[in-house]
């Protein structure tokens, strides 16, 4: 079987560094359904009708590229959210945080601090001018671990040959996240032990979702359990040698309220010595307030600094009635961001799956100039430039087709951060070709995994 073919890129909306060679589908397409959707199965993901026939391939270089600046850019990140006040209440009216984002933080700052940026998965996109990050997703519950694991499964059953090797490689997130708890174990002092505390509600009602993370844990050495909210008092209110010092937060507050689940049992274990990672303090680093801040730089940064974000970010500024820059000018942010509605987005805050975003050449006058204008008043929005992703050639099948076949997808690259190393790294993109906010949970949304080669 040729497992490499040339990549053959669009003349329009493709881009070098997509690379010159992607992968050949391992089988037809009924097999390929049928395996991908065995491996996804009761974990709450939704029915795709367009799925990968063959994993994302980029050239090393390139994959190598998305982790590097992503580990930079991410302890800027960090750094400009924590500057932003000295104390979690400061930082709380410093970004005018919901009610709802004003828990679950520990009484220790410290350890608060220190262990918010454990777990990440910024969003970048491959524009004209290469990889542009879009925002930094910093929480234990950020999709694409489990997703990844799942998509894996099926690739290396096809792609593994006689000898054991893989015509690719990665990083696989539950073994880079395994490692992470050890070392975080071993540092805190703790037996090496695993909370992994969230709700099947959260899932469709199953529990496979956290199975297959806590069996992992349970086979590399960690001694881990699941946790609904209603039993977490069992990882405290127990003998010392039974109990879980630590623990991975799978969990949203946002998906709570949702679902009426209560969050005081989660409080209660914080309180009696549950570090559960990433602390709340995640919130201030996920927050598209600080991308508009780091985007406009801080006093701190050295030049090279200054250089990276340049390259990397797109122009974002936290939108208020104020004078900013925008190149070599000066402009009335409020002004000119009514005036360049086709080239902006305008984004909260706080937001998952794409909600609480618009996309200015998607919406006409009148929506934007109301939305403009009213997020101008909060100051808890920003105003990003509007990046066209670039695409690939991938195999894709869907339902009804018998064999895999070609399309131009626009991925939306998500590298998994854990404890700061590589740990996988994770696309999402509309499988039909389509463009728009692409949701992990999505009406059309495709996901994969991404090798290099």
């Amino acid at each position: 079987m040729t497992v490499l073919l040339e990549a053959d890129p669009s003349p329009v909306t493709g881009h070098p560094w997509f690379g010159r060679y992607r992968l050949a589908p391992a089988a037809g397409a009924a097999t390929l359904r049928d395996l991908l959707r065995h491996e996804i199965r009761d974990t709450g993901y939704w029915h795709q009708t367009h799925l990968p026939a063959a994993p994302i391939a980029l050239p090393a270089a390139s994959y190598a590229e998305l982790f590097r600046v992503s580990r930079a850019l991410l302890d800027l990140v960090r750094r400009t959210a924590l500057e932003s006040a000295a104390t979690t209440e400061g930082r709380l009216a410093a970004y005018r945080m919901p009610p709802s984002e004003q828990q679950l933080f520990l009484a220790d700052q410290f350890t608060e601090e220190r262990y918010a940026d454990c777990v990440a998965r910024p969003d970048i996109v491959i524009g004209p001018d290469g990889p542009r990050f879009l925002e930094f997703n910093v929480s234990g519950a950020l999709g694409g671990p489990v997703e990844f694991h799942c998509r894996m499964e099926v690739w290396r059953r096809l792609y593994t040959d006689a000898r054991g090797r893989l015509p690719f490689g990665y990083q696989h997130p539950f073994a880079v996240r395994a490692e992470m708890f050890r070392q975080l174990c071993a540092e805190s002092g703790l037996p090496p032990r695993v909370a992994m505390v969230g709700s099947a509600r959260d899932q469709g009602g199953f529990t496979r979702y956290f199975d297959l993370q806590v069996d992992h844990f349970n086979s590399h050495g960690l001694l881990a359990r699941f946790f609904e909210p209603e039993d977490l008092h069992e990882a405290w209110d127990c003998p010392p040698r039974l109990r879980y010092g630590l623990g991975l937060r799978d969990f949203t507050i946002p998906d709570w309220a949702e679902l009426g689940i209560d969050t005081a049992p989660v409080q209660t274990a914080l309180d009696n010595g549950c570090l559960l990672v990433g602390t709340q303090t995640s919130t201030f680093l996920s927050s598209k307030l600080t991308m508009g801040l780091l985007s406009e730089g801080r006093p701190w940064m050295s030049a090279a600094e200054r250089a990276l974000v340049d390259r990397y970010l797109p122009w974002t500024r936290v939108l208020s009635h104020r004078w900013t820059t925008r190149g070599e000018r000066k402009v009335d942010l409020v002004e000119f961001t009514l005036a360049h509605r086709e080239s902006l987005v305008l984004k909260e805050s706080i937001g998952m799956s794409g909600r609480q975003v618009l996309i200015g050449r998607e919406s006409d006058r009148a929506e934007w100039t109301a939305a403009v204008t009213a997020a101008a008043e909060t100051g808890t929005s920003v105003v990003q430039e509007f990046v066209a992703p670039r695409t690939c050639r991938l195999a894709m099948v869907a339902d009804g087709v018998d064999e895999p076949y070609d399309t131009e997808v626009a991925p939306v690259f998500g590298p998994l951060l854990f404890g700061g190393r590589p740990a996988g790294l994770f696309a999402r993109f509309f499988g039909d070709g389509r463009e728009g906010i692409v949701s992990v949970a999505g009406a059309g949304c495709s996901d994969d995994c991404v090798v290099s080669i």
